[in-house]
């Protein structure tokens, strides 16, 4: 059995270690992601194929992570996050190796079934690597550091586009799945030495039942109410389901917008433009990081929502280059939302802090409908209209943060900065055991005098 632990009880040594190491696992997915987008418009022209069903591979890939994620939570309630960072990473090896065959013999049912194995090992990952990286630590930047790891997602995802932009569209590859072949052969490479890696690594197990017992020291019992009624974390998975398939509609069409904008932009320098809008995105994830340090996420949150409706309505609306600004804004603003989602979704829900987080990693398969819807509208007008699909996401998203941040407010009034909610109990706990004392010790003196007096 593991041993007992929480994220602040780890030494600093250890905690380096384990947030460095579980951090590489956000590039894996992240490259991933990035090649998925660009691969959708290259095998529109390979196997000249519609954008509606080009989406088949985010289709594949997201409703993997519906399907897939909450077996991985059970898994990792049982075996630990270690054991669920290994079957996720073999998954992940084996879906990649598979695209060799799938390229060789020009399959692209191949493709979409090797996706979706691929989607199975990242769910996996990210049940493991979100939920570890958002206890690793005090609650009170669990949104900063889980923002701060994401952000090499975001890293890997712009990569992703500059390869394919490089070896997917230029000359004969672009219309030749040579490379395709290649560059899944690596990232097969990558997973099994990632995997090596982790089996000779220490990796300190945080447990349900510490984190349980943290929180009942200060009084905090909400985890003791059945998993249906953490209503916070139900809902997350709503939002989350929105939020994902709103960016993930954005992002598989983004290529085929900025071509079709009219502006002199073709193909490849708009393979290219995607890069520079995973580049914004990745920024943004690093400028939240800063602003998650000092304000409330749930308050920042509503404002980066709102923000992601005004403009994924100005995409949708915008003429010419007036469209290109929005949707680069637009990536901006969605930085934050997948880690803050999370980090308030799963915050203090102790013993049931693996299943929710399997929960809301779940959501993710919102990114399997709302890119078919949007392709479809695509295909019957044009793809600037099709953003009004991902605004209806944005709206779901935006709903959840004002409304977390009214219950807040309800309960503990309002409040601009973040806080550490265990550590603020506790030290209220502290004060008035000290004001007890004191009280005690006025009431004992009284006495004394009172029987002096006599």
């Amino acid at each position: 059995m593991a041993h007992r632990v929480t994220g602040s009880e780890l030494t600093h040594k250890q905690w380096v270690f384990a947030f460095s190491l579980v951090t590489c696992l956000f590039f894996t997915w992240g490259f991933a992601y990035g090649l998925l987008d660009v691969l959708n418009a290259h095998f529109q022209t390979i196997f000249k194929i519609g954008k509606t069903q080009s989406t088949l591979l985010q289709l594949a890939y997201f409703g993997a992570y519906l399907v897939y994620a909450p077996f991985a939570s059970l898994f990792m309630e049982r075996y630990g996050y270690k054991k669920g960072i290994h079957m996720g990473l073999t998954l992940y090896s084996l879906g990649a190796i598979f695209f060799w065959p799938s390229a060789v013999y020009r399959a692209y049912g191949g493709f979409v079934g090797c996706t979706f194995v691929i989607g199975c090992g990242l769910s996996c990952l990210e049940v493991a690597a979100n939920s570890y990286i958002s206890v690793l630590g005090s609650p009170k930047y669990a949104a900063a550091r889980l923002n701060f790891s994401q952000g090499f997602q975001g890293v890997a995802s712009f990569a992703g586009p500059m390869i394919a932009s490089r070896w997917f569209f230029q000359g004969k590859n672009s219309t030749s799945l040579d490379t395709v072949q290649w560059v899944y052969l690596a990232v097969a490479g990558l997973g099994l030495v990632l995997n090596i890696l982790f089996y000779f690594c220490t990796l300190p197990e945080i447990t349900q039942d510490a984190l349980a017992q943290e929180m009942h020291e200060v009084g905090m019992t909400n985890d003791k109410d059945p998993f249906w009624k953490q209503y916070r974390c139900i809902f997350g998975w709503v939002a989350q389901t929105a939020y994902v398939g709103a960016q993930v509609a954005v992002a598989s069409l983004a290529v085929n917008f900025l071509a079709e904008q009219g502006v002199g932009i073709d193909k490849p320098l708009a393979s290219q433009l995607f890069s520079y809008c995973q580049i914004t995105f990745t920024v943004g994830r690093f400028v939240g990081v800063v602003f998650l340090k000092w304000v409330d996420p749930a308050l920042l949150l509503s404002f980066y929502a709102i923000a992601c409706c005004a403009f994924s309505l100005g995409v949708s609306y915008g003429p010419g280059l007036s469209g290109v600004g929005c949707l680069f804004a637009l990536f901006f603003f969605e930085s934050i939302c997948y880690p803050v989602i999370f980090t308030l979704a799963t915050k203090n829900l102790g013993r049931h802090t693996k299943r929710g987080s399997g929960l809301i990693v779940m959501g993710v398969g919102g990114g399997a409908w709302f890119p078919p819807a949007a392709g479809s509208i695509a295909d019957r007008d044009k793809t600037a209209h099709s953003y009004i699909v991902p605004f209806a996401g944005y709206v779901a998203m935006t709903i959840y943060a004002i409304g977390i941040t009214i219950d807040q407010t309800r309960r503990g009034g309002f409040r601009l900065r973040t806080i550490d909610e265990i550590a603020e109990k506790r030290a209220q706990l502290e004060r008035e055991k000290v004001h007890s004392s004191s009280d005690s010790d006025i009431d004992k003196k009284g006495s004394v005098e009172y029987v002096e007096a006599v």
